[in-house]
């Protein structure tokens, strides 16, 4: 795996939505937690990851991933359109800033399912975020999954099991952790995590008229001191 590209600074602000980093090895479950929570959870959508890799079967170009050639990546990396990038298996992996700012911007919370590379260059460019890691119950049980995905060839499976320890030794650097034993409650935990993170105070919904009406009384009390 080669060092992450490093990006602008890309921050949070009121009225924006946030973005929400979801990391793990491969096979753990990501794609599939990913649109769960994006079918169950209002208000949060998926920024499609740009990747020179080729299309798995069932794959669909533009819903799971943009699939584009590595001339046309780097083009892209070298124009400053990527919020990060990281070659992870031999492949090269990037996240859109256009892409993300826009539906920032319309108030959306953004779902970057990205290896633990682009999620530490996001921090070292102090982006604001909630970083989320998500594991297997155990070494087996990602073994399995890999193999019942049928993806990838015997030598290209054991090296994703060979890299999966240093991936999994990254979650210290993590918000939060999500084991994923049963894919209700992973999806159930994950979708606490995004819908308490709106109440935070610095993320409130202040259209209500009830802040203005606070607002203006501890502004009376203030003048009547």
């Amino acid at each position: 795996m080669s060092k992450p590209r490093i990006s602008n600074d890309t921050t949070s602000d009121r009225g924006h939505g946030r973005i929400v980093v979801l990391s793990g090895p491969s096979g753990v479950g990501k794609s599939t937690l990913a649109q769960a929570v994006i079918a169950s959870t209002p208000g949060i959508v998926r920024s499609v990851t740009y990747t020179t890799r080729p299309p798995r079967p069932g794959e669909v170009d533009g819903s799971d991933y943009h699939f584009i050639s590595p001339e046309a990546f780097l083009q892209r990396s070298g124009a400053g359109e990527m919020l990060e990038s990281a070659t992870v298996h031999n492949y090269l992996y990037g996240t859109s800033r256009l892409d993300v700012d826009h539906l920032r911007q319309q108030g959306l919370d953004v779902l970057l399912v990205i290896d633990y590379q682009g999620a530490a260059a996001l921090r070292q460019q102090h982006v604001e975020a909630l970083y989320i890691f998500v594991l297997p119950p155990s070494m087996a049980a990602l073994e399995q999954r890999l193999r019942q995905r049928h993806a990838d060839h015997e030598a290209s499976l054991r090296t994703r099991l060979a890299i999966a320890p240093t991936e999994m030794a990254q979650y210290q650097d993590y918000d939060y952790v999500i084991v994923n034993d049963d894919l209700k409650s992973a999806t159930q935990q994950l979708q606490a995590i995004v819908l308490a993170d709106r109440c935070c105070l610095s993320r409130l919904d202040r259209r209500y008229p009830i802040f203005a009406e606070l607002d203006g009384w501890r502004h009376e009390r203030v003048s009547s001191a």
